[in-house]
């Protein structure tokens, strides 16, 4: 076994004007003293299932081996369960609404799953409305502890995880590529649901030049491999840190450029040297 100490890797759409990540760190802590806590981030914008299950699956990868705990919840203190997910080098906590999904196929799939449904494993609850501190965090902190997963709850069959919700871009005939942005970053970079592969096999190699339709409105990119590459003003399309295709600008917003945001819709059709 090895002598590291245990890791909860945290995701919400929290923020942090309010005491609410505070909390969650506490809870963990009091149950497992010697945690070690991540914080991928709490800027989920609020009730943004896809934006989490996204991050959550960018960042998944990069993590320490043991527990994820996602929380991006809507349906608190409804019907929907609240889960811990055994996968083959730990384990992930969260609502089972398609937030966590893409994370654990990425992670090879789940091995078993339980509702959290074991009231001794929980805090006793003043309301229903706060299941990220009350049964969520601490059964990551009991699953960082090395508790069963089993001693948690009930057993899910695997095969009734709630899917994600993430999109797929619509390849047709005539070679055009109907894809959507999936993310804008801090710097306005618009991550699109479109592998450079799909481009390749479209004739398009770094240095060639992308159709973009948006809106309605038709625009060029240069695929470039750096932003330094693109000339002052000319869009850029560029094979971002996790391998998609993003549209950019050097040292400026693509977002604000060209007014898109998560979920907007963009067509790529390959162009031939020069742009024609």
């Amino acid at each position: 076994m090895s002598d590291r100490p245990p890791f909860v890797s945290f995701l919400s759409d929290y923020g942090l004007v309010d005491e609410f990540v505070g909390v969650c760190h506490a809870v963990m802590l009091d149950v497992t003293p010697d945690l070690r806590i991540v914080d991928i981030t709490h800027d989920i914008a609020p009730f943004d299932v896809r934006a989490g299950a996204l991050a959550l699956v960018r960042a998944v990868q990069y993590l320490p081996d043991g527990v994820v705990l996602a929380v991006v919840d809507p349906g608190v203190a409804t019907e929907r369960r609240c889960i811990a997910v055994e996968v083959e080098d730990g384990f992930l906590v969260g609502p089972d609404n398609g937030l966590l999904a893409p994370a654990v196929a990425m992670l090879g799939g789940p091995q078993r799953i339980v509702s959290l449904d074991n009231p001794d494993r929980q805090l006793v609850a003043p309301g229903p409305t706060f299941a990220g501190r009350d049964v969520m965090a601490p059964a990551a902190a009991y699953l960082a502890a090395g508790v069963p997963i089993e001693a948690l709850g009930s057993p899910v069959d695997p095969a009734g995880l709630a899917p994600g919700l993430v999109p797929l871009p619509r390849e047709d005939d005539d070679g055009t590529i109907a894809g959507e942005v999936l993310w804008v970053d801090h710097y306005g970079n618009c991550q699109l649901n479109v592998a450079p592969e799909q481009l390749v096999v479209r004739g398009v190699a770094p240095g060639g030049f992308v159709g973009v339709t948006i809106g309605g409105e038709d625009r060029r990119a240069h695929w470039v491999t750096a932003f330094a590459e693109a000339k002052p003003s000319e869009l850029a399309l560029v094979v971002d840190s996790y391998g998609m295709c993003a549209l950019a600008f050097d040292q400026r917003s693509a977002a604000a450029e060209l007014k898109l945001r998560a979920g907007k819709t963009v067509t790529l059709v390959p162009l031939s040297e020069g742009g024609h």
